[in-house]
């Protein structure tokens, strides 16, 4: 099984190398992205890079197109999963872009602190074919944020599925890339 890191070992550094790499890749079902995925984010010099990482982001489940867990954290224990709501923990994501420090700090304890605040009561997201730099291809669109999450195919070898991912946030010219690995090993509680 290829894990994450040997994913992004030969990973784009740049905004114009991953943009080349994603246009080059292959669309996506939205069916191939039903399960639940670790997710890795791909630093290409955007303003968000290293935010993901410093909330202690884990990945996505997708259980059909009307549901979807755009935002997975690990149980306290770490021997499950949990889905958190995006819009109150994250609507003010244009904040990383104005003071950067923020993403240089880790607050994955704060986040697991306020879990029961924090906490989604159902779906966050949808997963649709949408058309994104000419290739239809599935996306996750949030339901209470102005963000899009397309998605090409990285490896679709049995075991080692892998997508490149790119949000598409209003507001940010740049799309800011994530790497997502079929990863069925944690229960969603």
């Amino acid at each position: 099984m290829v894990s994450l890191p040997d994913v992004l070992s030969d990973a784009p550094t740049t905004t114009v190398d991953a943009l080349a790499l994603f246009d080059f890749l292959p669309a996506v079902d939205p069916e191939f992205m039903i399960g639940t995925w670790h997710g890795a984010e791909l630093p290409t010099g955007h303003p968000l890079d290293g935010m993901l990482a410093a909330s202690g982001w884990w990945g996505k489940a997708f259980l059909d197109g009307e549901t979807v867990h755009p935002l997975l954290f690990r149980t306290s224990d770490g021997a499950a999963l949990w889905a958190l709501n995006p819009a109150p923990a994250f609507g003010g994501l244009g904040l990383a872009t104005r003071i950067p420090t923020v993403k240089r700090h880790n607050f994955a304890g704060v986040i697991a602190a306020l879990k029961p605040v924090l906490q989604a009561r159902g779906p966050k997201a949808r997963l649709r074919t949408t058309r994104y730099r000419g290739v239809d291809t599935a996306t996750m669109i949030y339901d209470q944020l102005p963000i899009n999450d397309v998605f090409r195919l990285l490896d679709d070898t049995a075991g080692s599925e892998t997508v490149l991912g790119a949000m598409d946030l209003r507001g940010i010219r740049a799309p800011y890339f994530f790497v997502l690995h079929r990863d069925d090993s944690l229960r969603l509680v």
